[in-house]
């Protein structure tokens, strides 16, 4: 049994344009998964900040002043990157149970030498 499609286009047209708008389709989302190198730095002020971070003015005034958080100053203006604030927030991240029985284990096994030095 054959396939007929009645269609006023030549099928090798048909399949090649839409092989072509499905590559297209496909490229365009996986450049839209990945972050652009050419788009400039966001700064964001102390406003701006505090409310990407959840915190209040004072508190961000606070962990400045601490050199808790990064940023940059320009006359009397804060400034601070969203990457950086990004990054700031990813260092605080707390590992869970499971890996800090993976990291003991990797040490142990790493370290077998020093273990039996001490019997």
């Amino acid at each position: 049994m054959h396939n007929f499609v009645l269609s006023p286009i030549d099928p090798e047209i048909l399949i090649n344009s839409i092989s072509e708008r499905v590559t297209a389709n496909i490229l365009k989302a996986v450049r839209n998964e990945q972050p652009t190198t050419d788009q400039p730095e966001q700064l964001l002020t102390i406003q701006e900040a505090a409310e990407f971070l959840s915190l209040t003015v004072p508190t961000m005034y606070s962990k400045v002043s601490k050199r808790e958080i990064p940023c940059m100053k320009r006359s009397k203006r804060l400034y601070f990157s969203r990457t950086e604030l990004l990054e700031y927030l990813k260092d605080g991240r707390k590992k869970s149970n499971v890996e800090i029985e993976q990291e003991a284990k990797a040490y142990l096994l790493n370290n077998k030498k020093g273990l039996n030095n001490g019997k």
